[in-house]
């Protein structure tokens, strides 16, 4: 377990959605569930923080308008409140960079006196409910972001003695190359990232989710109602589909749908690209959500449920690995839940996700952000039962060939395209 401060900079609309939802989003790798934060903002020139709490499961929750910046988002538990306190008495532990040593990119706080009176700062200032900001103060008073502030080259070897881990350290070099295609066995997106999947997605954990990458064990019925006669429509195939385990019984699953699709070596011109991404991909994703949500026949939506459980029951008691897993979630949430009931609440959650929790996951080689907002609008325009969007979650993955190897311990690499 590590402490971190999590700075919001100037931006008390970010401080206050991280409130209301109960999630915590970070800019880097390396915060995990279990770790304490104390939230902070800058306001009248001041570092203030008012929330405490641990890091729980990953979401996909990001509420901010800025959220294409946060490559790691954590629900929020155990959360407390406190009557907003000045963070500038750090400046005691960490001297005059103080907000390098404990503010910058929310790293862990290494220094247990500095952890030990943020806590006690805290305690006193204890509160049983939130309490907002002034809605008041003129934009100059809420002061700047001094989580990373600007050292000049005179300052750079003063910083270094005193916060020698401020300066992002190379781990070594790389050359961005592409993949052949999405399938080819040695050189191909879908076969390597099926084979690295919970190593390249830390956002999913192995004992929290089932990946199952059989890209032929579930087909979509694919039809539509027009009216009360169904007509038979295009059959849909995902190349994935992943099982996530939220630990919560009144909801104890996301399905979450996975396309691989791959411009590799043969569609480089952005022509080529905008051409399949319209024609092909866009109405494949599509398909995906039609086929459970409200545009489809009840009927037909029902059946598909019914034969994609089966497989995945199916698929499930095919290996004993398996069998313990999804087993054990249900141990966890109903201790007393006799082992010949586990089957039936696999059906019950299974059926329940289906109907109200998709998401629809793109792991592709290429795509802009204005795609990606075009496609999560396109995908959430379909409702389920509840009347809730399926989402829509896109991955880039880059194929990456070495340079050079600089240093083994440092977390950051720099690649050329």
């Amino acid at each position: 377990m590590a402490y971190r401060i999590l700075h919001c900079g100037k931006s008390l609309q970010n401080y206050r959605l991280c409130v209301e939802h109960q999630v915590a989003g970070f800019t880097t790798r390396g915060p995990a569930p279990g770790d304490v934060i104390f939230l902070a903002v800058n306001l009248r020139k001041q570092t203030l923080c008012s929330l405490r709490a641990k890091l729980g499961q990953p979401t996909d929750q990001k509420p901010w308008d800025d959220s294409e910046r946060y490559v790691a988002t954590y629900q929020l538990i155990e959360v407390e409140y406190a009557a907003p306190f000045d963070l500038r008495f750090l400046a005691d532990y960490g001297g005059r960079y103080w907000p390098l040593k404990f503010l910058q990119l929310a790293k862990a706080i290494q220094d247990e006196a500095a952890i030990q009176a943020l806590n006690q700062a805290f305690d006193q200032h204890r509160s049983v409910q939130p309490i907002d900001f002034d809605e008041s103060l003129p934009e100059e008073a809420l002061g700047t972001d001094d989580s990373s502030p600007n050292i000049s080259e005179q300052e750079l070897q003063q910083v270094l003695q005193e916060v020698p881990d401020a300066k992002v350290k190379i781990t070594g070099t790389f050359q961005t190359v592409r993949f052949k295609n999405e399938t080819d066995a040695l050189r191909g997106l879908e076969v390597l990232v099926s084979e690295n999947f919970y190593q390249l997605f830390p956002r999913y954990q192995p004992t929290h989710s089932l990946l199952i990458p059989e890209n032929r064990l579930f087909l979509a019925a694919g039809v539509e109602a027009r009216g009360d006669k169904p007509i038979k429509g295009i059959r849909s195939i995902p190349d994935a589909l992943l099982i996530i385990y939220s630990g919560l019984a009144q909801q104890p699953f996301t399905i979450a749908l996975i396309e691989y699709e791959c411009f590799g070596e043969s569609k480089t011109r952005s022509q080529d690209k905008s051409s399949y991404l319209n024609g092909q991909i866009i109405p494949q994703l599509m398909r995906f959500a039609a086929a459970f949500s409200i545009v489809t026949d009840k009927q037909i939506r029902d059946q598909t449920i019914k034969t994609w459980i089966n497989k995945i029951i199916g698929y499930i008691y095919a290996d004993p690995d398996y069998i313990q897993l999804v087993s054990g979630w249900f141990k966890q949430l109903y201790p007393d839940l006799p082992d010949q009931l586990v089957g039936r609440e696999i059906d019950r959650a299974l059926t329940l996700a289906f109907q109200q929790a998709i998401q629809v996951v793109l792991i592709i080689d290429d795509l802009s952000n204005e795609q990606k907002d075009t496609i999560s609008n396109v995908i959430q325009s379909f409702k389920l039962e509840t009347g809730d969007s399926i989402q829509f979650i896109a991955y880039i993955v880059r194929l990456e060939q070495r340079i050079r190897l600089l240093d083994a311990e440092a977390e950051y690499a720099l690649s050329v395209q």
